[in-house]
């Protein structure tokens, strides 16, 4: 059977250290793509992408520099092994060159996978990182407190020579009418 491979780059707002955790991460994995994954990390480890569309074997890891996986997908025939993936992670100043080589994919189906990996990797990817790296930087205004239900604000009188001023009580709680009271429970006036 014929086979196809191509080689892609792109570069992430992020580090190494945290693309390749992320990538070997279910959680990780599904919130960078926007789509559900499951992810056994380590060499042997099963994983699933994209809602189980995606499925197959780590084979090696290099630490923060390289993923080796096998990979298929629902629209591999049924006979043809599985093709390889190879991601590869370099710092860079803008953070990290992400760079797929993707290998022994059957014939008539590199180039949809090639545009799948920058529609459905790429794109998204720098969107999650960007928001990652955005998180702490700007100042959220601070979310105004409510006052519980059941406290009551309540202005005390002034006395000679000092100001008014507000204070916070709490009432007492007030009856459930849905709850029954326990036998011999007196009721509370």
């Amino acid at each position: 059977m014929a086979e196809e491979s191509f080689r892609i780059s792109e570069v992430l707002p992020a580090s190494p250290e945290l693309v390749y955790a992320t990538w070997l991460s279910s959680v990780g994995h599904a919130e960078m793509t926007g789509a559900g994954a499951r992810v056994v990390p380590g060499v042997g480890g099963r994983f699933s992408a994209w809602d189980g569309y995606i499925w197959g074997i780590t084979l090696e890891l290099e630490p923060n520099h390289r993923i080796v996986q096998s990979w298929r997908t629902l629209e591999f025939p049924g006979t043809a092994p599985d093709s390889r993936l190879e991601v590869l992670l370099q710092p860079t100043p803008e953070g990290c060159r992400i760079t797929l080589a993707h290998s022994r994919i059957p014939a008539g189906q590199a180039e949809s996978y090639r545009q799948g990996w920058y529609d459905h990797y790429f794109d998204p990817m720098r969107a999650y990182f960007s928001r990652l790296a955005g998180r702490g930087t700007k100042k959220r205004p601070k979310a105004r407190r409510k006052p519980s239900r059941r406290a009551k604000t309540v202005t005390r009188p002034r006395k000679a020579g000092k100001k008014a001023r507000s204070v916070r009580r709490k009432t007492a709680p007030t009856r459930r009418t849905s709850t029954p009271r326990r036998k011999g429970a007196k009721k509370r006036r």
